[in-house]
Formats: C-alpha cells, sequence, structure tokens
C-alpha cells in the first residue's frame, strides 16, 4: 500500500457520497498523478440515463482531456468498488499503472471477484492492483443505499 492510499479512497468515498445524494450507485473514483489529484468522478448512469456513465469512465475522461493525452500511464485511479468489465478495460486501454479500490464487487467485479483481468495473459500491460482500503465503510455505504432503494 502506498503512502497515500488511505488518503486518497478516502477522497473517492466522497465522490461515492455525491453519487448516493443523487440516488446513484454510490461509487466513486480519482485519479492520481504525482500525489496530485487530476480527475474525479461518481457513478452517473441513472441521472443520465447512460449505462457507460460509471465514476471510473467520467474520471478517466476528464484526466485525458485535463493531460490532452490519450494515455494515463504514470497515474493510479483510486476506486471505492473493485471495477467491472468495461470500466477495466478502459483502465487498460488508458493504460494506468495501478489501480487502488476499497471493496470486492462479486456481482461485476473484474479485479479478482469474477475475473481476474490483471492476470490474464496476452494483454500488453499489466495492471498493479491493491485492494480493501476502508472496505467495511464502503460496503456499509452500500448496503445502506440498496436498503433505502429497496424501501422505496
Amino acid at each position: 500500500m502506498g503512502r497515500n492510499d488511505q488518503y486518497f479512497i478516502k477522497e473517492a468515498i466522497k465522490e461515492a457520497r455525491k453519487a448516493f445524494l443523487k440516488e446513484e450507485v454510490p461509487v466513486g473514483c480519482v485519479i492520481v498523478v504525482d500525489d496530485n489529484i487530476i480527475a474525479r468522478g461518481h457513478n452517473l448512469k441513472e441521472s443520465k440515463n447512460n449505462a457507460l456513465l460509471h465514476a471510473e469512465m467520467i474520471a478517466i475522461n476528464k484526466a485525458l482531456k485535463k493531460l490532452g493525452t490519450s494515455l494515463l500511464t504514470e497515474a493510479t485511479i483510486y476506486i471505492t468498488l473493485e471495477p467491472c468489465l468495461m470500466c477495466t478495460g478502459a483502465i487498460l486501454q488508458s493504460r494506468i499503472k495501478r489501480v487502488v479500490y476499497g471493496a470486492d464487487e462479486p456481482k461485476f467485479g473484474a479485479l479478482g471477484s469474477i475475473i481476474s483481468i490483471q492476470d490474464v495473459e496476452g494483454f500488453n500491460h499489466k495492471i498493479e492492483v491493491e485492494k480493501g482500503i476502508y472496505s467495511e465503510e464502503i460496503s456499509m455505504m452500500m448496503k445502506e443505499f440498496f436498503r433505502i432503494l429497496r424501501k422505496k
């Protein structure tokens, strides 16, 4: 675990809380280069009626625009929840060096839960993966969100 991983996951949790308040699945992320947050994102899938608007996709788009590049080779992405296959593909395509996530995603997770994309042979890019930081806090937020949703 890097020395600032806990700080940056806390920043991703702030993004997830924004999604929660918008009645979106509470997933948030930040992208960091040289210990600076260069992009933030949280889920907007429901409010924008767009299945592509996961927190990671939004943040990756913002980071690429900000840096004026198609690759994020020196970046670390901090995500509250294990990324799905789509987002893991975007992480691979943008060559993000490292992924740090909080809670596992047993239904869609592509970095250990359903599949471990980082272990699949043949890709020309390897992702470093760290997981489990603040997983209990994040899992509690997810459970609370879905408990409220079921009541509605």
